[in-house]
């Protein structure tokens, strides 16, 4: 699948943020294995502790969607606010459980694509437990 197709479910995805205190929206769509694009937005709490960002939201929609569907190829995501908006090392590590092969940003007028050994070397998975 066209990576601009996943940039622009997680383009979609920022539009339904909800970010009343930092209004720093995020969209993030990932791309499984199978095919399958399940998209997530960043939602805030007063207890900031307690936000979420768009990239876990959409691991958690793919993990709950289909059991069989679970490794992600590539993660697309957006901020109108910021590019390009890379993944926080909290949600590189759940990206990296699922197997992420691929992160995709806003870089102006183009998507940049970078490995995502790239963005987190010597990363920590389950093959180390």
């Amino acid at each position: 699948m066209d990576p601009e197709t996943v940039m622009e479910a997680a383009r979609a995805a920022a539009s339904r943020a909800y970010a009343p205190y930092s209004n720093f929206h995020v969209g993030a769509a990932i791309l499984t294995g199978g095919g399958t694009i399940h998209s997530g937005s960043n939602v805030e709490n007063a207890s900031y502790g307690l936000s979420i960002c768009a990239e876990r939201n959409a691991a958690a929609a793919m993990a709950s969607a289909d059991p069989e569907d679970r490794g992600i190829e590539l993660v697309a995501v957006f901020s109108p606010n910021a590019a390009p908006c890379f993944p926080c090392g909290a949600c590189r590590q759940v990206l990296r459980e699922f197997g992420c092969k691929e992160v995709v940003v806003q870089e102006g007028g183009r998507l940049g694509h970078y490995a995502f050994d790239q963005i987190l070397p010597n990363s920590f998975g389950p093959e180390n437990l």
